[in-house]
This record gives C-alpha cells, structure tokens and sequence, in this order.
C-alpha cells in the first residue's frame, strides 16, 4: 500500500556508479593509472549490484 515511500535501491546505486566513475576519470587523467584501476573495479561492482537488483 505505501511502497512509493520506500526508496529505489538502485537508484541509489546508480548515482554511486556514476561518481565512482567520474573519480576514475579524474585520476586517469592526472597519471594515477593504479587509482583509476582501484576505482574502476569498484564501479565494476556497484555494476553487478545493479544488474542483481534488477534482474530480481
């Protein structure tokens, strides 16, 4: 009955991707190849969260 007062999981995920992926850029270009990897990867796995909460 009040599930629009229930926040979107991935919704909340999505806005984390698209930072994660904003700072890897960012240290892409500033030469720090090893911080681009790092952040990378976690943008890859807030990713597969996504994809799980949506396939669900």
């Amino acid at each position: 009955m009040f599930n629009f007062f229930k926040k979107n999981p991935t919704k909340d995920l999505e806005k984390r991707h698209k930072v994660l992926m904003q700072e890897a850029m960012s240290l892409q270009r500033n030469g720090d190849l090893k911080g681009y990897a790092a952040k990378l990867d976690e943008a890859e796995k807030v990713m597969d969260k996504i994809v799980e909460l949506s396939n669900k």
